[in-house]
């Protein structure tokens, strides 16, 4: 066997690794989202990915673990999807809107919840999971609060709470309203960008509901997978 084929059945192999964590963790999402952390089984979870109990615990150690991984999991995804598109807008209102459509976007996919299921259920409480989601979202209420902050100061938007309280608000009603009209497309995007710019004691502007441009930004819907060892 040559140091070639070592290599390509290495790759092979960590490229199944990283599919089957990327199902498992998916699926556990939508698990955690539903039922919460206290009703949420493993074998359910692996069953759900199309996967055994075998195969998940190879992975992860027990349910922590994997809530752990999840909460990791969705910061990567949304920060990839969501995040970068208001990174890209050199105009505070610009990315905060563009966070906005984002994430409306984001939430056609049943994990959007997640992060908010987990949120309330550990509130309260002195636990590595809740833990995590606060680290999580710290930064990007500061994020949130310095766009909020800029767009004041250039009198893009008017005075009104603190910069903080502002951001804290402003994801609340990103939150609520990309689950309340989780895949109603196009009118999601649209609620969702009339929202904030209310918060922000902006008057909403129309935006686009062309049909094939949100089907075109629409994920796919997941599949049935057969069942791995």
């Amino acid at each position: 066997m040559t140091a070639t084929t070592i290599a390509r059945g290495r790759r092979t192999q960590a490229d199944r690794r990283a599919r089957t964590r990327s199902a498992l963790l998916e699926a556990a999402a939508r698990e955690f989202s539903t039922y919460g952390y206290a009703n949420v089984t493993l074998e359910r979870v692996a069953s759900r990915a199309g996967y055994t109990r075998g195969a998940l615990y190879h992975l992860f150690a027990n349910k922590e673990d994997l809530a752990l991984a999840v909460v990791t999991w969705v910061e990567e995804t949304w920060s990839a999807e969501v995040g970068q598109l208001a990174s890209e807008e050199a105009d505070p209102v610009a990315a905060l809107t563009a966070m906005a459509r984002g994430h409306a976007i984001y939430c056609r996919r049943d994990v959007a919840r997640v992060m908010m299921t987990l949120r309330v259920e550990f509130t309260g409480q002195d636990h590595p999971v809740g833990r995590a989601i606060a680290e999580t979202m710290d930064p990007l209420v500061a994020d949130c609060a310095a766009l909020i902050a800029a767009a004041r100061t250039s009198g893009a938007i008017p005075p009104g709470p603190p910069p903080r309280e502002m951001a804290s608000a402003y994801l609340v009603v990103l939150e609520a309203v990309g689950i309340e009209f989780a895949g109603r497309a196009p009118y999601d995007i649209e609620l969702a960008v009339r929202a904030v710019r209310g918060l922000l004691g902006l008057t909403p502007t129309p935006i686009s509901t062309d049909q094939r441009s949100v089907a075109a930004s629409t994920p796919p819907a997941s599949t049935d997978l057969e069942i791995h060892e």
